[in-house]
């Protein structure tokens, strides 16, 4: 192909010059910022620039003769389309979390050779393992190069949009005291400073929201706390006055953005300074002067953010009862004109956005609506696009996920709808789904359990029929903040001791099955860790079951009787009431009709 007809290629080609240039003989270009955020500002979506692949996590190595991208199973049929013809190869992986993409270096790269990475994006954890296993390998690993702005000549600039507060009564907790608990961690750890740079703790911490990443309410900053006071560095003309002066009165100084690495180089002898080595990157780690003590530990505020208060989990109650309303109301409409009106994937997501924006509260959408009809269902991350979308006409299955950002808490949800006339195969499909959901949504466990010990429950049921999904079972998520947090997670991951399933906790709970090219199912509630009284009255331990926060119905029409059993349809019926009695008084006519048809007993 000619270089002048794909951008992707003349791109890789102006990379392959500059290796050259450094004499060095690969670049990794990994799916972050200098925050380590999942979701990137324009500015460091890198590896979408280079590579033309949209997906939200991604791995690109591009080296003077070859170029691959490592992307996970959510991704793979998406990658191959948008990859096709890049002279990029895709390399499948298990999971966002794989590695293989340094195997595939040290297997492409002689000894000698010289890697470099961006090390102001990369991870200290990440960059601990790379450079141990380049150097057994011996490659050498250089991160002091920004090779992509060499290389990008429009780049796009910092988010420029101001900050603002999230006030009471939804934010529970003066930013003052959330300033002193994370002290009292830091004393237990014996640091004197700690360095944050994660954006939804920082917005945590300070009681702060922004729109600087599409669909997540954060700001680009970094803060430094010490024993007696914190400095807030975050770009100019981004805080209000009125605001900043608020924050100095609450032992909050503000600095530029660009002074947050100062800050650490300035750190004195003596100073013991807590970082989290997976929320914070190398090039900040290498501004820590010698004669400063590192504590690696997570930031507190990781583990204080996901624990929902009372109050907090109250506010949650409310919001899934306005976004359950706003999808009565949607739904109610999109039936009745089903048949009627030509309906898009877009149309569907424009008319869920809207009936959301009606709720009160409402701020945005928590992530780009993903409306599959069939095959585009079998995506996990698809979107619909005015380049390429699907008319609803036919027969299938339709599958939507969706979410919003509410001043009183955060939602993501997915049910599939019958169009038209489905197939028994169809049928079975979702309703083994729903009998894996139901699996867990209905489990007890001991407080304390590592969250992906909880995987396997949900997968059971697919795996008893020999069916899988290549995506996480669950997510946390937060309170008016980011749609996927830590530090828990529903998944295969490696259990870790700060993976601890705690009460307050809010997670996802959604499995799935793919089939590709034809039609996906997936059945997403988010659930609350409570504490559940049991007969042994805590012999064994404090024991947590999940309550169901989200409120919608689940379509019985997709479902194949025979295959529940009558203690699962009986949960779904106990399921089906609740969301009928809390989304009754929020809805009236023909959503209200809709709501007490889809919740009628099955």
């Amino acid at each position: 192909m000619d270089t002048r007809l794909s951008p992707t290629r003349e791109r890789v080609e102006r990379v392959r010059e500059a290796l050259a240039r450094h004499g060095a003989s690969a670049l990794l270009v990994p799916s972050a910022d200098p925050h380590l955020s999942e979701y990137l500002p324009g500015r460091w979506q890198a590896r979408e620039w280079l590579s033309g692949f949209t997906g939200s996590m991604g791995t690109l190595v591009v080296t003077l003769d070859q170029a691959a991208l490592f992307a996970d199973g959510r991704y793979w049929v998406q990658a191959e389309a948008e990859l096709e013809g890049s002279g990029i190869a895709l390399v499948k992986i298990p999971t966002g979390a794989a590695t293989h993409h340094i195997e595939w270096i040290t297997r492409a790269l002689p000894r000698g050779a010289q890697v470099l990475v961006d090390g102001q994006v990369l991870g200290l954890a990440a960059a601990q393992q790379l450079r141990t296993a380049l150097e057994a390998a011996g490659i050498v690993l250089r991160t002091e190069l920004d090779v992509l702005g060499e290389v990008w000549p429009d780049r796009p600039a910092l988010p420029a949009a101001t900050v603002y507060a999230h006030l009471p009564p939804q934010a529970s907790e003066p930013r003052s005291e959330r300033l002193a608990r994370v002290r009292e961690a830091m004393a237990r750890h014996g640091a004197t400073h700690h360095f944050v740079s994660t954006v939804d703790d920082i917005a945590w911490i300070t009681n702060l929201r922004g729109t600087d990443v599409e669909c997540n309410p954060v700001f680009l900053a970094h803060l430094l706390i010490d024993t007696t006071g914190a400095t807030l560095f975050i770009g100019a003309g981004k805080l209000p006055a009125e605001l900043a002066t608020q924050l100095r009165a609450e032992g909050f100084a503000v600095a530029d953005y660009a002074q947050a690495a100062p800050a650490l180089a300035a750190l004195g002898t003596g100073c013991t300074l807590l970082v989290d080595p997976r929320r914070i990157t190398l090039g900040f780690r290498q501004q820590v002067p010698p004669g400063v003590r590192v504590v690696e530990a997570i930031n507190p505020s990781t583990l204080f953010k996901s624990r929902k208060n009372e109050v907090e989990a109250g506010f949650v109650r409310e919001t899934m009862a306005q976004d359950g309303a706003a999808m009565c109301e949607f739904y109610a409409w999109f039936e009745s004109a089903l048949g009627h009106e030509r309906i898009s994937e877009l149309t569907v997501d424009e008319r869920l956005s809207e009936a959301r924006a009606r709720r009160p509260g409402f701020v945005g959408l928590s992530f780009s609506t993903i409306a599959g009809f069939n095959a585009n269902g079998a995506l996990p991350h698809y979107r619909a696009l005015p380049s390429s979308y699907a008319w609803i006409e036919g027969n299938g299955l339709l599958l939507i996920d969706s979410g919003g950002q509410y001043l009183g808490g955060t939602t993501d949800i997915t049910r599939v709808w019958p169009i038209g006339t489905i197939s028994a195969a169809q049928r079975r499909d979702f309703t083994l789904v729903l009998k894996a959901m139901m699996a867990l949504s209905r489990t007890r466990f001991p407080r304390g359990t590592l969250s992906p010990y909880l995987d396997a429950i949900a997968r059971a049921p697919l795996w008893a029929e020999g069916l899988d999904y290549a995506h996480g079972t669950g997510h946390g998520v937060g309170y008016f903040l980011n749609v996927h947090e830590g530090p828990q997670t529903l998944s295969k991951a490696v259990p870790e001791p700060t993976m601890a399933m705690e009460p307050g906790m809010i997670t996802s709970i959604e499995p799935g099955i793919y089939r590709a090219g034809q039609w996906g199912v997936r059945i997403e509630n988010l659930v609350l860790n409570v504490p559940v009284a049991t007969p042994e009255n805590g012999t064994f331990g404090e024991m947590l079951e999940f309550e169901a926060l989200t409120l919608c119905p689940i379509d019985t029409r997709c479902i194949e009787r025979a295959l529940l059993r009558e203690d699962e349809i009986a949960w779904l019926n106990r399921y089906h009431a609740t969301v009928r009695e809390r989304l009754t008084p929020h809805v009236s006519g023909p959503a209200l009709a809709w709501l007490l048809a889809r919740t009628a007993s099955f």
